[in-house]
């Protein structure tokens, strides 16, 4: 990877069973790179036990439920010129039991909603079906190039 990513990676629940955040980095520039983006790049991942997860969800989006992944693209003012592209916040919780539930590992798992995340603060998006197949190709050729499956293969 050409350009500078800076990633902390914040750990709001117990690290068993959690990657490293040398395994975030690599699954953020794997995703950097299959979009195509050689900018600079900052971001934060989160990393969230239920509650804090639902309170999000909640908050933000209007759910009152945990999910998996949650991505907050930054709003710079205008003529504001930082490499921060956002924030992530993923609920351990759900994603340990959402991989047991669809048969996967959950580092598979865990690699898939990083990249997920990152390309939603990226702009990509699953709206409508047009987007959701051109986001979910990118995501699968993405994790193939890490060695990992199709996500969305049942």
């Amino acid at each position: 990877m050409s350009a500078t990513v800076t990633l902390s990676v914040v750990y709001g629940v117990p690290r068993k069973g959690v990657p490293a955040s040398t395994s975030f980095r690599t699954w953020v520039e794997a995703a950097l790179r299959g979009a195509k983006h050689r900018k600079a790049t900052e971001l934060a991942i989160r990393i969230v036990d239920t509650q804090e997860g639902r309170e999000l969800n909640r908050d933000y989006r209007g759910k009152d439920y945990a999910t998996n992944v949650l991505s907050f693209p930054v709003e710079l003012p205008p003529g504001v010129k930082l490499p921060l592209i956002g924030d992530l916040a993923i609920c351990a919780p759900v994603v340990t039991r959402e991989a047991a539930e669809q048969g996967k590992t959950a580092r598979d798992h865990w690699a898939h909603l990083t990249v997920h995340g990152v390309l939603h603060l990226l702009g990509y998006d699953h709206i409508d079906d047009a987007e959701a197949e051109q986001m979910e190709a990118l995501e699968t050729r993405i994790l193939a190039g890490l060695g990992i499956d199709d996500p969305y293969i049942a």
